[in-house]
């Protein structure tokens, strides 16, 4: 009538401890009572045949601990053994004990600790509130390898699931890691030859922060390439400014040098004079270009710290171009992300532009789009010709070269303006330089 309330395992390998041994049956102080003698027999045969299908061994022992049932230590006490102590005292008790083996293991088997242990059980049998007897069995764990042998179509199933999805994620991994990665290394090996194609996006992009990577830096080595291709152009530049008053000057100092010679023929002093003017000429031509390539240079690394408004740079505009009509209108007090002495410089460059071809009126208008502010200047001067207008902003393109004219500075216009995030750009229509 009693509910039955079975005693599940609790038993760890990694976490509880393991006991020595058990220690041998010790003689009984006193014989067994008959009863329980009798009793014994007449179980044993049960106990083999339970052995035979459980692979357990079971002993059976009366109410003072001595063996009752049993293939061996029948007659013998078990009383001092740790969980069959427990056991007299009416408590369940299981231990793990280390196992000795009579045969030699195999060797795989040997990997697993189940064989080296032997798990012991000591079920109290309480009759009327009274030990009346133990069960106490003992077993050797089954091996790990017997379990999966047993339990071979799952562990097979669990060793495809995790090859498929090693292969999957082996697979995401190749297309939105390795994949870009090879091809940016590939592009990088490429651009080092200077291969221009290498710089358009990669075809396959993968993970968001590769294409992120890979995008700035394809920027980069564009950014580069343009670099240094403005500094190969801007050389050639250069040296073709530089060589043509530098030839003016060295024949016009050979011809007055031969004019030394007894030998030669005296050249008139207008002679000497005009060769002498066009020395200082040219070497004037020079310390111009010098001095806007020195300004072309402090714009391009211009710090872009400070703020000022276009107001301000209006007022120092009229006090520096006193022949120049300046009319501003617009939002002039918004402030602009530049100082105002680099805002000076711009706005001059753009009006002495405007007086050196011809211009009696400078409008300037002020307009905010956005988080931006687009300023409008235009002149009344000669204008730009149409087959000029895509060359105003290269460097020592000028139509004043007879006159004195670099051709640098709109150049250092547009590098201050883009070394603090802005941009400048020639307006399609209206007379004059808009």
């Amino acid at each position: 009538a009693e509910p039955y309330a079975p005693i599940l395992p609790t038993l760890d390998l990694t976490t509880d401890d393991m006991l020595g041994r058990r220690p041998e049956a010790r003689p009984a102080a006193a014989l067994a009572d008959p009863s329980f003698v009798a009793l014994g027999a007449r179980l044993a045969p049960d106990l083999v045949e339970i052995q035979q299908v459980t692979l357990a061994g079971f002993r059976l022992l009366d109410p003072k601990g001595v063996v009752i049932a049993g293939r061996e230590e029948i007659g013998l006490s078990l009383a001092h053994v740790e969980e069959v102590a427990e056991a007299l005292e009416g408590r369940f008790r299981s231990v793990m004990r280390s196992r000795i083996s009579k045969h030699e293991p195999p060797p795989l088997y040997s990997w697993s600790r189940g064989t080296a242990v032997r798990v012991f059980t000591a079920m109290p049998i309480v009759l009327r509130g009274r030990v009346a007897g133990v069960v106490y069995a003992s077993r050797t764990p089954s091996n790990i390898f017997k379990n999966f042998y047993d339990e071979r179509g799952k562990v097979a199933l669990a060793g495809l699931t995790i090859a498929g999805l090693a292969l999957l994620i082996g697979f995401v991994f190749q297309r939105t890691i390795t994949r870009p990665m090879r091809e940016l290394m590939r592009r990088t090996a490429a651009i080092g030859r200077g291969d221009r194609s290498a710089l358009w996006p990669l075809a396959h992009h993968g993970a968001m922060e590769i294409a992120q990577l890979s995008q700035s830096f394809l920027d980069m080595a564009a950014n580069l390439q343009n670099r240094s291709d403005f500094i190969a152009t801007f050389a050639a530049h250069v040296s073709h400014e530089l060589k043509s008053p530098l030839t003016s000057i060295q024949g016009a100092a050979e011809l007055l040098r031969d004019d030394l010679d007894p030998s030669a023929q005296r050249m008139s002093t207008e002679d000497r004079r005009r060769f002498l003017d066009n020395i200082i000429s040219d070497a004037g031509r020079l310390t111009a270009v010098v001095q806007r390539l020195r300004e072309l240079a402090r714009a391009e690394a211009t710090p872009t710290s400070g703020s000022t408004t276009a107001a301000d740079a209006v007022v120092d505009l009229r006090s520096g171009f006193e022949t120049l009509g300046i009319e501003a209108n617009g939002d002039l007090d918004r402030a602009i992300r530049i100082s105002a002495e680099s805002a000076r410089i711009i706005i001059s460059h753009l009006a002495d532009n405007a007086a050196r071809h011809g211009a009696t009126q400078l409008t300037i208008a002020a307009a905010v789009q956005g988080e931006d502010l687009r300023i409008a200047v235009r002149d009344n001067g000669s204008g730009i010709s149409r087959a000029n207008r895509d060359k105003v902003f290269d460097s020592f393109f000028t139509t004043r070269r007879d006159s004195g004219g670099t051709g640098m500075g709109l150049a250092i216009v547009r590098a201050m303006l883009q070394a603090h995030g802005g941009s400048i750009a020639l307006a399609e229509d209206g007379e004059g330089a808009p």
